[in-house]
């Protein structure tokens, strides 16, 4: 299996400071309820970046907020350079093709074949004819790993590794800068987990995109990512590499690190992790 160390670093950016994302001071409230407080956090470009924590973290809510589905109560979020507070509805539409989403259940509409909803993207915002938009589409499927008759079968139709796979495709069918994954092993199999970790590594190193990760698998990010945020009592508790995250003392880190899942290290599989 290959890890993050084994592949070569696509963008020198990511080390230079060059920020994709910035979140300042970010406050995220449902009533009474407070999920984040004051969160910072900083996304290098060309990175592949873990977004970690307990349930209840706000992992996924930052993530909504990232995307522009939700806005938070207080602070600023800039994208590619950009407040978004400030973007007006084109603004943020042309923000919005610079990015593509995995989504956890993968987001494919049922009633339409998988090379439909990958050429869907590139139906709204190009002027490309049909046939060009089922080749690219094809392609895209192509290189996530999936077979040619994958394209015809409705997502329903498709095993949980294979709509993972789809949902990448989708995500990648603009050529975005950016990439968000949300749980992109959630409910597959160790076999299945392992060959999603490989497909995002090949994927960083063909495009080269930054990438935000929203995951629970503590071997997805020892296995693919440069820095992993870990989220907690409202804010990033701790945020680096895995390994030197494993040595950070606070209490709920090192909870987080010490399970059964987080025990097996960089080395394991996910097998002997369980």
């Amino acid at each position: 299996m290959a890890t993050k160390a084994d592949h070569t670093t696509v963008h020198s950016a990511a080390h230079t400071g060059d920020h994709v994302i910035e979140l300042r001071q970010v406050g995220t409230r449902f009533g009474d309820h407070v999920v984040h407080e004051g969160l910072d956090l900083s996304v290098r470009r060309g990175e592949i970046l873990g977004l970690a924590g307990g349930s209840g973290a706000g992992k996924s809510v930052l993530l909504r907020e990232m995307i522009l589905l939700q806005r938070p109560s207080s602070g600023e979020i800039e994208l590619f350079g950009s407040n978004v507070a400030t973007l007006d509805a084109a603004g943020a539409t042309a923000l919005r093709q610079r990015w593509g989403v995995m989504f956890q259940r993968g987001g494919l509409f049922g009633s339409i074949c998988v090379r439909a909803n990958v050429g869907l993207p590139l139906r709204e915002v190009t002027g490309l004819d049909d046939g060009l938009i089922d080749e690219i589409a094809e392609w895209k499927l192509a290189l996530t790993g999936l077979p040619p008759d994958a394209g015809l079968k409705l997502p329903g139709e498709l095993s949980g590794g294979m709509l993972k796979r789809a949902a990448l495709a989708r995500a990648l069918a603009l050529d975005p800068e950016l990439l968000f994954l949300d749980e992109p092993t959630s409910g597959l199999d160790p076999a299945s987990s392992a060959g999603v970790d490989e497909l995002i590594l090949s994927t960083h190193a063909l495009f080269g995109p930054t990438i935000v990760i929203v995951s629970h698998d503590v071997e997805l990010l020892w296995r693919v990512c440069d820095r992993v945020a870990v989220l907690g009592e409202g804010h990033v508790l701790a945020i680096g590499p895995m390994a030197d995250l494993a040595e950070v003392d606070h209490p709920v880190v090192q909870a987080y690190f010490t399970d059964r899942r987080g025990a097996a290290g960089p080395g394991a599989t996910r097998h002997e992790a369980n």
